[in-house]
């Protein structure tokens, strides 16, 4: 907890469990921050792709024009993976 009362978790401080409802305010710094070390680690490897990817998705919940939530980053997530377990989307 801060010294201001506010224990750093997203989510107003109205009495409302923060487990169960959470908001994310627009960080315009935080996009800029998770997009560049996005930039910065993506290379040829799937891995750094997928980490890449991952952080941009993350950067969404921060990002002003964008309506998402952190399950469906999970799901997202999830989705990413398991293409790159099946070796690629089939066409």
């Amino acid at each position: 907890m801060t010294a201001d009362g506010e224990d750093g978790r997203a989510g107003g401080n109205d009495g409302s469990d923060p487990d169960t409802e959470t908001a994310f305010d627009p960080d315009p710094e935080r996009v800029a921050f998770l997009r560049e070390v996005a930039d910065e680690i993506r290379s040829d490897s799937s891995e750094s792709k997928q980490l890449a990817n991952i952080l941009y998705r993350t950067s969404d919940l921060y990002d002003a024009d964008e309506e998402t939530t952190p399950e469906e980053i999970v799901r997202n997530v999830k989705f990413i993976l398991e293409v790159t377990e099946r070796g690629g989307l089939e066409r």
